[in-house]
């Protein structure tokens, strides 16, 4: 089976050819109209005012945390299940991540992220994981009643909605990613939305060297804090003519994703009999489908159960193995746990901002790891036929019969 991206280049090849001719005839690899296109696009589809593309999802994510001013002494709350890209933003921002547990959705639990708030809090960065919505109504309630900053992290589920309203909407900025396993790919590449001007100003500013981007940059500032230090995060032509001819094949792609996830799903639902759980879902309508993720009755189960599953051509894996430290997860996160900086003053933990810092521990966020331990997870590629949903349906009923 062809890997998703690249069954959708594929589909996009002859577009994305003349817009690379494009590029290469006008000889102009930044600020033209392939990414000015994109971000117009893509601003459009969230209902935003204002998008900027950037290099990496990674760049978006630390943009929209400067873009809000956050920094040192400040304090993220982040969800236990998500890849650690989002953590090591709050991180490059100077502020400090503090992890709240993942529920049955796998998305962050509002529960415990209410516990967690402090007068040290500045912003919740909810993550939209593996094709599924947050549970954006409770946390905005939580948010508008602490008057806290939201920056949500859509990098898993570009083309998603909840409640009827498009994921990277809610918060004050919303942050995507375009690396080469996400729903839209231009093999790298990030891009912000937001609907505050204020917010989009800033984002300029930090995002092109503080001051590249103003029409005359030489020219005095109109407000206080306009001008500041900044970095590069510039999106090129190149990437922008990528993204820009896939975005448009975007809403087909999650289209397919759902079918073929709902026909798989209604070929195993009495599984429930045995013990099986699905995932949580928080708006049917709104899940992108990326994936179809199942819990077993126990966690011993999931090795031998995937295991049969791979026989059975059926492409799986579980979520969480002790053994293999995969960064999605914060039970993995050696980083965080030792606080490992560049350098050995250690900023931003050991910052007197920062004081005290939290201690990190693997066993932190059990609720997470129980969940994580028992869960089996498919991907879900939209290139997939009904008979091929079919017979994944019925390799999973097999091991179901023979383990369960």
């Amino acid at each position: 089976m062809p890997r998703p991206c690249s069954a959708q280049y594929a589909s996009i090849r002859e577009e994305v050819h003349e817009a690379f001719d494009r590029v290469l005839s006008e000889q102009r690899f930044i600020g033209g109209d392939e990414v000015t296109g994109f971000e117009a696009e893509l601003a459009r589809a969230c209902g935003a005012s204002h998008a900027i593309g950037c290099a990496s999802g990674s760049d978006a994510l630390l943009l929209s945390l400067m873009a809000c001013g956050i920094g040192p002494g400040d304090a993220v709350l982040c969800p236990a299940y998500t890849f650690f890209a989002s953590v090591a933003a709050v991180v490059a921002a100077k502020a400090i991540p503090i992890v709240c547990e993942a529920d049955g959705s796998l998305t962050m639990d509002p529960a415990d992220l209410e516990r967690k708030i402090s007068k040290r809090t500045k912003a919740i960065l909810p993550v939209h994981m593996r094709g599924m919505p947050a549970k954006m109504d409770r946390i905005m309630t939580i948010a508008a009643e602490r008057n806290l900053k939201v920056i949500e992290d859509v990098a898993q589920s570009n083309g998603g909605t909840f409640q009827g309203k498009k994921l990277g909407s809610f918060g004050d900025v919303g942050a995507f990613s375009l690396q080469y396993h996400k729903i839209i790919t231009s093999g790298e590449g990030g891009i912000l939305a937001t609907d505050g001007d204020l917010l989009y100003t800033r984002a300029q500013a930090y995002h092109d060297v503080a001051a590249c981007w103003r029409k005359d940059r030489f020219a005095p500032p109109e407000f206080s804090g306009e001008i500041f230090f900044g970095v590069n995060f510039r999106m090129s032509e190149l990437t922008g003519a990528v993204a820009l001819a896939q975005f448009g094949k975007l809403d087909t792609i999650v289209s397919r994703m759902k079918s073929n996830k709902r026909r798989i799903k209604d070929g195993i639902a009495d599984l429930s009999g045995k013990g099986v759980q699905f995932r949580e879902v928080t708006d049917e309508s709104g899940d992108t489908a990326v994936c179809l993720i199942f819990y077993l009755p126990e966690a011993g189960k999931v090795e031998k159960f995937v295991e049969a599953l791979n026989a059975e051509g059926v492409e799986a894996a579980g979520i969480y193995n002790k053994g293999i430290p995969d960064w999605h997860m914060y039970q993995h996160w050696a980083m965080l746990h030792g606080k490992m900086m560049p350098t050995k003053k250690g900023c931003p933990f050991n910052c007197p901002l920062s004081d005290p810092a939290p201690e990190y521990k693997s066993d932190a966020c059990p609720q997470t790891g129980k969940w994580l331990s028992r869960s089996v997870h498919l991907d879900i590629p939209p290139q997939l036929s009904a008979e091929e949903c079919d017979q994944i349906a019925e390799g999973t009923r097999k091991v179901a019969s023979v383990l369960l």
